[in-house]
């Protein structure tokens, strides 16, 4: 099976303990981490290079219920504004993709700006940050390097349709990796179900690629029962969106 990883968090963990706090992390050490990643073969990796000052400014002037929910968003735009630099994964992207390239690494550009509640659901900064992701998609095939682009999150069930329709304009068609996506704020506990309903209609409308929720999404970190019941829930709502496209065999 592919094994993806997301190098942001082993960055800012060894960051913490050589430097003493994220914030003092060297732009070096995000890119060494990618490398030992793909050297010890790693099939691809997430990264949030759409995350820019740009981008966050269009964040704050939109004002958000939950701000930002990505990880490795936050880890990213804590570095940014503590030392008022651009995001080196985007300010540096070419060496991004030279590693990519390679290795034969595959880029999933992370959406760090995914809305993290129904209130923020397609929003200006999550579009902002998606038209910058298709611009990435194209210099990445450029240097023939493999790309998939991240989306939602929590989305609106009657939005779930129109997010696609974007991606696939705004991304020349990439392949499309959605979290969910979650349709409901207010069933922590159950959210192995509320994203499979919304990834069976993500997948029915064109959507490539489905992250599995777990039961334990929003309150703990997953037990192997969450692990697998998650799986489970969210490859149902696959072939649902395979019989839905009439997929031979499905």
């Amino acid at each position: 099976l592919p094994l993806g990883t997301v190098p942001i968090y082993q960055a800012a963990i060894e960051s913490i303990a050589e430097e003493g706090a994220l914030i003092k992390m060297k732009k070096d050490k995000i890119f060494q981490v990618i490398e030992r990643q793909a050297e010890d073969g790693v099939d691809f990796i997430t990264v949030h290079c759409g995350l820019t000052r740009q981008t966050l400014e269009r964040l704050r002037g939109e004002g958000r219920v939950t701000d930002i929910v990505s990880r490795g968003g936050a880890f990213l735009t804590c570095w940014m504004v503590a030392n008022d630099e651009e995001n080196p994964l985007y300010e540096e992207y070419d060496r991004l993709l030279e590693i990519a390239k390679k290795y034969d690494l595959t880029l999933s550009l992370g959406d760090g700006l995914r809305p993290g509640s129904l209130a923020d659901s397609t929003d200006r900064a999550q579009i902002q940050e998606l038209i910058l992701l298709g611009e990435l998609a194209k210099r990445a095939w450029e240097q023939d390097v493999q790309v998939m682009v991240e989306g939602p999150g929590h989305l609106l069930f009657s939005e779930i349709e129109a997010n696609i329709l974007l991606e696939k304009k705004l991304c020349h068609g990439a392949p499309f990796y959605v979290l969910g996506p979650v349709v409901t704020d207010i069933a922590p506990g159950y959210d192995h179900i509320t994203s499979a309903i919304g990834g069976a209609y993500a997948a029915s409308s064109g959507a490539d690629f489905l992250c599995y929720v777990t039961a334990g999404e929003h309150l703990r970190l997953p037990t192997l029962e969450d692990v697998r019941q998650g799986v489970v829930v969210a490859r149902i709502a696959a072939h649902i969106g395979d019989i839905s496209k009439g997929v031979k065999g499905a």
